[in-house]
């Protein structure tokens, strides 16, 4: 009698028909779902061919009865970011050849959204989460932590024991801004942060402030002569903190934007205001996007490489799965990325 080779009418694919498929016991398919100890390559892919092609998908609630659903979820404070594709490649990256798969929420910037999407998530039964840029506090993310395996990315909190952790060194970064731009002859160095009313519990900006003054101030500046300009998050109010500091008293000539989607729109203002980039004033952001190398952009930024952020958290993650308790806070170290927004002041000859 010749084998099944398509699902069967009136239901889903079942386990049995799996090992009736490939020949093997219910016990040895049940041993490759879960990945288990002592299953040999052979047998591995001779279930593997078989699930294929009965197109046969393991029952997530069934799964989770017995401990694992084999799904994390993945929470993003927003869409428009446009760092986040290359946390979400690392993240893939880290789930190849796993049998994890992501589900996604997006936050919206907002903490009682985040929370209503990680509970919703929670019940589902995942197995672990990753949270990209969380408004939640980090006492929330303790809460969380007791239920499901918890990696923050952007949020840091060196000392906590229930999560971990996957970041670059912000407070550098923010450092080797300054370092940069008065190493290309800039003197008077500027930097739009996020506004407070987008803040929350989010970290990564104000790291990135402590960086710029605290090199600031070794290099000679006065506290008054440090100017850091907040902007709520849209192209309107980017505009406006723009065209008061360069129409203002003794004005910048080079901007530092906080993230690269708030320097884009900086330069984007400077240019609409008339002014030359960078002739007139130097750029700089931060996360190395894709649209900073762009030919119309060039744009200036500080690499945290984010890929191996992506990866990194979901190694923590899948760790934390099986079993690691102690606490572990992965840290890449920045570069900034030269590009000809930010390139040297020429010095004028005294007349």
């Amino acid at each position: 009698m010749d084998k099944p080779t398509s699902r069967r009418l009136g239901g889903r694919v079942t386990i049995r028909e799996v090992a009736e498929d490939a020949g093997v016991s219910v016990a040895a398919v049940s041993k490759v779902l879960r990945d288990a100890y002592g299953v040999s390559e052979a047998m591995r892919l001779k279930v593997r061919e078989s699930m294929a092609k009965l197109s046969y998908r393991p029952h997530s609630a069934a799964r989770g009865m017995r401990g694992q659903t084999y799904t994390v979820g993945v929470l993003m404070a927003d869409m428009k970011n446009p760092f986040f594709p290359e946390l979400i490649d690392g993240i893939d990256d880290g789930l190849a050849g796993t049998q994890y798969l992501p589900l996604f929420g997006i936050g919206h910037g907002s903490s009682s959204v985040e929370t209503a999407i990680v509970h919703a998530m929670v019940d589902r039964q995942i197995d672990g989460l990753i949270m990209i840029g969380q408004r939640l506090a980090t006492s929330d993310l303790e809460a969380i932590a007791s239920e499901v395996p918890v990696v923050v990315i952007g949020h840091h909190a060196p000392d906590a024991a229930t999560f971990d952790s996957a970041n670059n060194d912000d407070e550098r970064g923010g450092a080797l801004v300054v370092e940069h731009l008065l190493a290309q002859g800039y003197r008077r160095p500027a930097m739009i942060t996020l506004g407070r009313n987008d803040l929350g519990h989010a970290d990564v900006s104000q790291k990135r402030e402590v960086g710029f003054i605290d090199a600031m101030r070794r290099a000679g500046f006065a506290d008054d002569q440090i100017r850091i300009a907040p902007a709520d998050d849209g192209l309107d109010d980017v505009t406006a903190t723009v065209r008061a500091l360069l129409e203002g008293p003794e004005p910048p000539d080079a901007i530092f934007g906080w993230a690269d989607y708030y320097a884009l729109e900086v330069l984007s203002a400077v240019r609409a205001l008339g002014f030359r980039v960078p002739d007139d004033i130097g750029l700089i952001g931060y996360d190395n996007a894709a649209p900073c190398a762009f030919t119309q952009n060039g744009l200036t930024s500080v690499d945290q490489f984010g890929r191996e952020i992506g990866r990194q958290a979901t190694r923590l993650l899948i760790e934390r799965i099986k079993g690691r308790t102690q606490a572990e806070h992965f840290l890449v170290q920045p570069k900034v990325v030269l590009r000809s927004s930010s390139a040297a002041r020429v010095t004028q000859p005294d007349a």
